[in-house]
């Protein structure tokens, strides 16, 4: 065999014969040319038709390789060069929980309360961007498997927050559908941009469907809403974001409807979601929503027919413990066909071409985004004017507001004062400053104006958290303190820590992340009595998620405001809002209740009773209600008298900023079918625009209604139009709302024949 197999080769402290080292060296030779090889399948030709390369890709892999790029933890496949991905990542108001400083906008319930479609899309784009420049960065350091530096983003919360106690609805756009769909679709074409071929990034509706609370039932819940419920409430987002927006995911829930768990629901999944939206994108299953087919609600015995069952429902990925591994053992033993997990990779590497991940970065438009994109001045500047855009005015007796900057003495005071976690909300990023009330008030007046602080009370007690650690207050050397100023501003309210998702709170009023009471907690009310009896002006901000029950407040305090929470620059608005630099013009995405005896049964999921449009009773603050500092005018409204069934019809009218402010108002539409014998909702918003407008100017607004808008919901879930009269309310909020500073609303009555 000669000399060659004497000769001997060293590597890594091991000695080789020279005959075995080429055998290695033309192993290792091969599997560099097979590495390469990938580059000439059809799948990489960024020249062929995406569905051409997907079929192409997806032949090539393995059972086994295809069932786990169903995980939302998807490895990585070498011989195809397919880099590891984590489908996991949020985006709700800001890129959330990456390793890097971002931009931190409005909680989303704030953000709605600015009631402005384009202001929101801006800001998906721009967090977007951000989102996109951070994946590079990944992609260029070979994280691409890492969990939130992904472009698919788990967002938006488009639930209705149809009872004020559930801890999640901060993270909604408010209680009604239509809002809530035009503003879920203004986010979702900001987010995923206007190439024709390529995603900027890929959003995700959530949680579908008929999810809104309790947090610690969510994963037990069998809920079953009445068929007209169903389509008048809990679907009309849902759909405009598939239907219209074209949303490339959607996240289905944890709870079961109609005794089948939303992610194998026959009802949901297969003939709403599939059949009747044809809907062509990703779902994807809440955290662990699979795992429940077995252990909570208890419709499969195991792994793998749980895992079959949700893929033969079309979830497509499963984001939890792995349940979905055994889908190779359903496919072998039977329990469903590998056509049909085809039919889920395919959905999801779709998805991943459209957002470029297969094509040269040169042919990418979004590949080059930097870095330096993060915390970009327009992205920090939109921050601000959505924090300002979300303020609500929700009383301003005696033109109390705004103050004057020439005060020589202000008191702030409560647990939100000098809270800036607070401003963050949940699912959020960390941007690199924070602005707290405190702060925002400090650096608006002069040095000729002292501002003294005290924390005075925590959310639930009287112990105030100082400097990361919790200090029992003296109410009375506070009270003594504060006495002496021009004016107090208490920042009460309450806070992400309080309320949120599946949370271990141990405090009065809160349960699991959800609230036991809608009322301000009885220690601030308390605090705030004994401050109103010092005789000095006294100004609430309330800093919260969900609505807030003041009536003691809103009867004896003469100036409340709304902020939310605010993001990075939330306190920054506050005291542009304070002192008049800024006019606002927030209206309520959600009813603000006077008490806890008025609602519902939390489980209830009946909207009898529940949000503006079913409740009867009087309320503190309406859906859609905010004052401003200026006042409007509704004149010269042109509605016609007589419309033809299935024909849209114009509405118009001028509005006149009669008062001392330039500012903004939101004009907001409403109809109601007062003779239909069926079933529909007491009024309905179906028109709003936000505008500006100087001080001593008019504008001419214009609706073109629908007949889509024009239609109710029968109680077999079918769109019908009614006809014969239609009563339209034309103005700056709901009709016959009996609070000062509220314009009057024109009403006018229509005859569709």
């Amino acid at each position: 065999m000669g000399a060659v197999l004497h000769f001997n080769v060293q590597m890594n402290n091991k000695v080789y014969t020279a005959g075995i080292f080429l055998c290695l060296f033309a192993l290792f030779y091969a599997a560099c040319a097979g590495a390469q090889e990938y580059k000439s399948y059809p799948m990489w030709d960024p020249s062929l038709p995406l569905g051409q390369r997907v079929d192409d890709l997806v032949s090539r892999m393995t059972l086994e390789e295809k069932v786990m790029q169903m995980m939302n933890v998807t490895p990585a496949i070498p011989r195809l060069g397919i880099p590891a991905y984590d489908w996991w990542n949020e985006i709700l108001h800001g890129v959330a929980r990456t390793p890097y400083k971002t931009t931190v906008f409005p909680q989303a319930i704030a953000m709605a309360a600015s009631w402005d479609t384009a202001s929101l899309k801006l800001m998906a784009h721009y967090a977007a961007i951000e989102g996109r420049a951070i994946n590079n960065r990944a992609v260029a350091e070979g994280k691409t498997g890492d969990r939130y530096l992904g472009l698919t983003y788990w967002t938006p919360n488009i639930n209705i927050f149809r009872d004020p106690r559930w801890g999640r609805g901060q993270e909604t756009y408010g209680e009604d559908p239509f809002l809530t769909a035009k503003l879920g679709a203004a986010f979702v074409r900001g987010l995923q941009g206007d190439d024709p071929r390529y995603l900027l990034a890929a959003a995700c509706a959530k949680h579908y469907a008929v999810h809104s609370g309790p947090e610690p039932s969510r994963h037990v819940e069998n809920i079953t809403p009445s068929v007209y419920d169903l389509w008048d409430t809990y679907l009309p987002a849902f759909k405009e974001l598939v239907v219209n927006a074209k949303v490339a995911g959607v996240m289905c829930a944890y709870n079961a409807v109609n005794s089948q768990p939303c992610c194998g629901s026959d009802l949901l999944m297969t003939d709403i979601l599939r059949n009747q939206w044809h809907f062509k994108g990703y779902v994807t299953s809440d955290c662990g929503a699979i795992e429940d087919f077995i252990h909570t609600h208890k419709t499969q015995k195991n792994a793998a027919s749980a895992a079959a069952d949700a893929v033969f429902h079309g979830t497509d990925v499963e984001c939890g413990q792995n349940v979905y591994k055994s889908l190779v053992d359903a496919v072998k033993n039977g329990l469903i066909d590998e056509h049909q997990i085809d039919v889920s990779v395919k959905r999801l590497f779709t998805i991943r071409f459209r957002l470029g991940m297969f094509d040269p970065r040169e042919k990418v438009p979004y590949a080059k985004i930097p870095i330096s994109e993060l915390e970009a001045p327009r992205h920090q500047a939109q921050a601000l004017m959505m924090a300002r855009q979300s303020i609500v005015l929700l009383k301003n007796e005696n033109n109390t507001l705004p103050l004057r900057k020439s005060l020589k003495r202000i008191a702030v005071i409560g647990p939100n004062a000098d809270n800036r976690k607070v401003m963050l909300g949940n699912y959020n990023g960390t941007p690199s400053r924070i602005v707290s009330v405190l702060d925002g008030i400090k650096a608006k007046v002069g040095p000729q104006t002292e501002v003294i602080y005290e924390p005075g009370v925590g959310y639930v007690d009287d112990e105030a958290k100082q400097t990361g650690s919790a200090q029992k207050q003296d109410i009375d050397a506070a009270i003594k303190r504060v006495s002496g100023a021009d004016v107090i501003v208490f920042a009460g309210g309450i806070s992400p820590d309080l309320e949120g998702e599946e949370m271990q709170v141990n405090a009065e009023g809160f349960n699991g992340g959800d609230r036991t009471s809608i009322m301000l907690p009885k220690v601030q009310t308390s605090l705030l009595k004994r401050l109103h009896d010092t005789g000095k002006p006294l100004i609430l901000v309330m800093l919260t998620g969900s609505a807030i029950a003041v009536p003691w407040e809103e009867q004896h305090i003469p100036a409340i405001i709304n902020a939310w929470y605010g993001g990075q620059s939330g306190g920054t608005a506050v005291a542009e809002v304070l002192f008049g630099d800024y006019n606002p013009a927030g209206r309520l995405p959600v009813t603000f209740y006077k008490s806890d005896e008025e609602l519902p049964d939390f489980k209830d999921y009946n909207m009898t009773g529940h949000t503006y449009r079913y409740f009867k009773k009087d309320v503190l603050y309406p859906f859609g209600y905010g004052l401003s500092y200026s006042a409007f005018r509704y004149s010269n409204i042109k509605i016609p008298h007589t419309a033809r069934k299935g024909t849209a019809f114009k509405v118009s009218a001028t509005v006149t900023n009669s008062g001392p402010f330039d500012g903004d108002e939101v004009a907001q539409l409403y109809i109601s079918h007062p003779n239909v014998k069926q079933k529909a909702p007491l009024r309905a918003l179906k028109g709003f625009q936000r505008f500006h407008l100087k001080a001593g100017s008019a504008t001419i607004i214009k609706f073109t209604v629908t007949p889509d808008e024009l239609s109710l919901v029968s109680g077999s879930g079918k769109m019908y139009q009614p006809t014969g009269k239609l009563l339209l309310s034309l103005g700056g909020g709901q009709p016959n709302i009996k609070l000062a500073g509220v314009p009057v609303v024109q009403q006018k009555t229509i005859l569709i024949k």
